[in-house]
């Protein structure tokens, strides 16, 4: 039996390409769903992804990859064994690769996330 999918909306096609201007608060305000991601751009082999987030992602790790989060409104907490991570606006984390974690808001958060462009968002 197939597992269910996960209720995230995300995309990983690269929305913007070079010298192209980003505007992520457009993105953000027109966003409708709980829990949103979008590859913006690529920076040599990494990608720049914002997240619109409410609610909890489930637990998950990559053995390969660490990932930088970023809070650029409400708060974002990251909970890792043993302990949780609370970010505020303008405040980053990065979490080691194969560090099992989640991360989670109680109210709306908008987020940068940088990791390697082949990382799987769900986890290994």
């Amino acid at each position: 039996m197939a597992a269910p999918p996960f209720p995230y909306e995300t995309r990983l096609n690269i929305l913007h390409q070079p010298l192209e201007t980003i505007d992520e608060k457009a993105l953000a305000d027109a966003c409708q769903y709980r829990w949103y991601n979008q590859t913006l751009c690529q920076v040599n082999d990494a990608v720049v992804r914002m997240a619109v987030i409410e609610g909890e992602y489930h637990w998950h790790k990559h053995d390969r990859d660490d990932e930088f989060f970023y809070v650029v409104e409400g708060r974002l907490s990251i909970d890792l064994e043993g302990r949780t991570v609370d970010l505020s606006p303008r405040q980053g984390f990065v979490v080691p690769k194969g560090t099992v974690h989640r991360t989670r808001a109680q109210r709306r958060t908008v987020i940068l996330m940088v990791k390697n462009a082949g990382i799987v968002p769900t986890g290994d």
